[in-house]
């Protein structure tokens, strides 16, 4: 059994409080089904699906630490885990940054299950990979996609009388097309929290028109132009930047949010002022856990808005150390945007650049988030409010504070994958001036 009740999960846990004898006892009790299905060269090439519970338990004698995990919930292996845990502590050397458990807290729920994604069986991914294959089979394109559906629950507790319990669903697909020739490429991804609201035969459409109408691109001068990015390939970047919204290396100088001469831009004017970020555990579209890896209680956030930073990632070490007040760290970021589509945003551009991904996304300069990656998948020229042509990839160098800061108009956020399994996006398409482009890149 990988799933348990809240009953059943709390149990537990309290099971392996009672048996610690450390100074303080941390414990994790997390399980999953875990479905997929993967297709290439039109035909499907894996499939299966994965169940797991797992214990994790955390103890601490004054500033050792062990941990140890287990996936056996039996009275002895209980103990077993707890012993291996408080052993491993006592060798352990001291944590000289160390803090205390946190204390009991009230979490409010949020909207993480959906009954659709739960709902996913095999035959249902059978179809998905169906309609993703016969639109290419025998019509000159390749078809090579992934999906993978979860669901699943999340309990935790530990010996001050804390306990959270959540269940969970995810839903994340990908489809790229080719031409058999290998020189046009189209790609499509969803992220969704209802899977009833997928059609695999609508959303690959997208993927085989970019596939055909990308086979013939033309080489255009790298420089600086127009462009529109599309929420995916907007999300690769800001994704990146995110990582640099913490206090402590903005105050210590090491991060582009480090202010000259000590101290950090909370509060300063950052952005353009159309730029507005936020983080909302209880989004509908866009719910994550309401507590973060500590069991702090998420809230809703304002990250940046009007262009200003106005909340910085402070762990709660550092936030003791500079008198400030610890935040959970985010599980999502939302950016607000307009109503407009692509579609719209390309009719409103009278010479500029369609970019569907952004890939392969490196760190050059942690002082600029200057950041350095390519095109694929789809990469058009725009020409009078039309798409006149492919045109070949290119490699970029670009910041995403100097992106955020050339905004011309902002569309409709879409729900994307971040950087991390557990981390969600909703993210616009996003038209922006003077985006660098360094060199070209003859991949598809």
């Amino acid at each position: 059994m990988s799933i348990f009740t809240e009953q059943q999960a709390k149990a537990i846990l309290d099971k392996v409080i009672a048996l610690s004898k450390a100074d303080e006892c941390t414990a994790t009790l997390a399980g999953s089904i875990d479905g997929n299905i993967r297709f290439a060269l039109n035909n499907v090439s894996t499939s299966g699906m994965v169940t797991n519970a797992e214990l994790a338990v955390q103890v601490a004698f004054g500033k050792r630490v062990g941990t140890a995990s287990i996936n056996e919930f039996d009275d002895a292996s209980l103990e077993r885990v707890v012993r291996r845990a408080e052993d491993l502590a006592r060798l352990a050397p001291e944590i000289p940054e160390f803090m205390p458990i946190i204390g009991k807290q009230d979490y409010k729920p949020s909207p993480t299950f959906s009954e659709s994604t739960a709902a996913i069986d095999p035959e249902f991914r059978a179809r998905v990979a169906a309609d993703s294959i016969a639109p290419c089979r025998g019509h000159g394109l390749v078809a090579a996609g992934f999906l993978e559906d979860s669901r699943g629950f999340i309990a935790i507790a530990n010996s001050k009388g804390n306990f959270g319990y959540q269940r969970t669903t995810s839903f994340d697909y990908t489809c790229t097309v080719r031409t058999e020739d290998g020189r046009g490429s189209g790609w499509v991804g969803r992220n969704l929290k209802d899977a009833a609201d997928f059609r695999a035969e609508q959303e690959i459409e997208i993927a085989k028109r970019k596939a055909i109408e990308s086979a013939e691109a033309k080489a255009l001068e790298p420089g600086k132009y127009t462009v529109i990015l599309e929420p995916a390939a907007a999300a690769g970047l800001i994704s990146f930047m995110m990582n640099f919204f913490d206090a402590r290396s903005a105050d210590e100088g090491r991060s582009f949010l480090s202010r000259k001469g000590g101290g950090n831009k909370l509060g300063e004017q950052v952005y353009d002022p159309q730029v507005n970020m936020f983080a909302d555990p209880w989004h509908p579209d866009a719910p994550v856990l309401p507590w973060d890896g500590e069991g702090m209680p998420r809230e809703r956030m304002a990250i940046i808005e009007n262009g200003k930073v106005m909340n910085l990632n402070y762990s709660r070490y550092w936030a003791q150390k500079q008198g400030k007040t610890a935040s959970a760290r985010p599980g999502n970021l939302l950016m607000s945007g307009g109503s407009k589509s692509i579609a719209d945003l390309v009719k409103g551009t009278q010479k500029g650049i369609l970019l569907t991904r952004t890939w392969y996304i490196r760190l050059v300069d942690p002082q600029t988030v200057l950041l350095t990656g390519l095109t694929r998948d789809g990469t058009f020229y725009i020409e009078n409010g039309q798409i006149k042509h492919p045109v070949k990839n290119f490699r970029f160098n670009e910041s995403p504070v100097i992106m955020l800061n050339n905004i011309d108009e902002l569309g409709k956020p879409v729900r994307v994958a971040g950087d991390e399994s557990s981390f969600v996006m909703m993210i616009p398409p996003m038209r922006l001036r003077d985006f660098t482009f360094t060199s070209l890149s003859d991949a598809v």
